[in-house]
């Protein structure tokens, strides 16, 4: 299995199209057509799915930095559109949730009547109740974004705790090869000398042959010319 960042990129990518592609689906198309609480509960499922894509955005995002700068470019140029591409389906998760809300309100017992009276102070409970379910929309996005972003902080310190780790096993490594080199160049040295030391004696041998075989010649011709000229 390929593990590079491009190849980690690539399957986050194409997970990621089909994920938005899904959404967009039923946002644009099942979601409408239910009612009441299983209205309420596929777009549970889609906020949750919506979690998940930005997981993988996320996921994306940290990739980049490892890629060569020659690519890295490009494939920054990706993440901004399916950045884009998530924002239009958070903005239609919202549009579609406040026309919900909406639709809860107006057919409620505490909603907006169809009444003919012009005095009644209905419609500015209405807006109040409005106001109200939004700002805990709000409150209920942020905390599920302030989770998200806890929990990817955490999956990025393990990251950085594994890219530690590795650094520190290869400088032991380093280490371990330095001393292996410094305990080889020893070796040499001594080699060298004991080299340098038998050469040393070998001409040392050489010299003292010839010297004998020098000696022994002189003396044959002593011998030779004292029994010729006697």
């Amino acid at each position: 299995m390929d593990n590079s960042p491009t190849a980690l990129f690539e399957n986050y990518d194409e997970d990621f199209k089909q994920l938005l592609a899904s959404l967009k689906g039923k946002l644009e198309g099942d979601v409408k057509q239910l009612k009441g609480e299983q209205r309420k509960s596929a777009l549970k499922k889609v906020s949750e799915e919506l979690d998940e894509a930005e997981e993988i955005v996320a996921q994306m995002e940290v990739e980049l930095p490892s890629m060569p700068l020659s690519i890295r470019q490009t494939y920054q140029g990706r993440l901004a559109t399916s950045k884009q591409g998530l924002e239009k389906v958070k903005k239609t998760l919202r549009d579609v949730r406040s026309e919900n809300q909406r639709s809860e309100l107006l057919s409620g017992p505490g909603g907006f009547p169809n009444s003919d009276d012009p005095y009644t102070d209905e419609p500015s409970a209405y807006s109040a109740r409005t106001r109200l379910l939004q700002g805990t929309e709000t409150l209920a996005d942020g905390s599920r974004r302030l989770d998200n972003a806890h929990r990817i902080a955490l999956e990025t310190e393990d990251v950085g705790g594994e890219i530690l780790r590795n650094l520190r096993g290869q400088r032991e490594q380093i280490e371990h090869t330095r001393d292996t080199l410094v305990q080889a160049d020893s070796s040499i040295d001594r080699a060298a000398g004991t080299l340098k030391k038998m050469i040393f004696k070998m001409y040392q041998q050489k010299f003292l042959s010839a010297g004998i075989i020098i000696v022994l010649v002189l003396l044959i011709f002593i011998v030779l010319w004292s029994k010729l000229f006697r």
